[in-house]
């Protein structure tokens, strides 16, 4: 029950800081949908192995970087399509194994690819394929092979 309190003050928090709004009524609100996300997601409590807690937030550092920097390239890639209609490209859905052992894996691998522009996650089957339209196919699979190993890697350092 304490595991759960501290989830939702540590999610209503996090909403405070990403709204910057310290109205009593925003406040309120925060409370509320943290108890939401907790109800929801019933997170367990889990023992922390402090010796593994550096490497961990070494990974988490590196996955932030390298998503930034795929967020930034793909959108001048989509920009460029935007802005020049000639451009050749080949729309599709191609599908990406998460190879994740965790759903919480596979669904930050999911959120990453989701967030790159001009790429979005339409569906995740039982087994953790990802099926990812993407505004050009052409040579997509070695990278998206190549982004997902290194994403797989760090995600494993993050949450085993």
């Amino acid at each position: 029950m304490t595991h759960r309190i501290l989830v939702v003050l540590i999610v209503c928090i996090i909403y405070l800081a990403g709204t910057s709004n310290l109205e009593w009524r925003n406040i309120a609100l925060g409370v509320m949908i943290s108890i939401g996300i907790v109800l929801l997601i019933r997170p367990r409590p889990r023992p922390m192995d402090w010796h593994r807690f550096p490497m961990a937030m070494v990974a988490l550092a590196q996955y932030v970087v390298i998503l930034a920097y795929d967020l930034i390239a793909s959108g001048l890639r989509t920009a460029r399509i935007v802005l020049n209609p000639d451009l050749p490209i080949k729309p599709g859905i191609i599908a990406i194994p998460s190879e994740c052992n965790s759903e919480m894996g596979t669904a930050l691998s999911a959120h990453a690819i989701t967030l790159t522009p001009g790429t979005m996650v339409v569906e995740i089957d039982a087994n953790g394929v990802m099926y990812t339209h993407c505004l050009d196919v052409t040579d997509v699979d070695k990278q998206i092979a190549k982004a997902q190993k290194m994403r797989q890697k760090l995600l494993k350092k993050i949450f085993i």
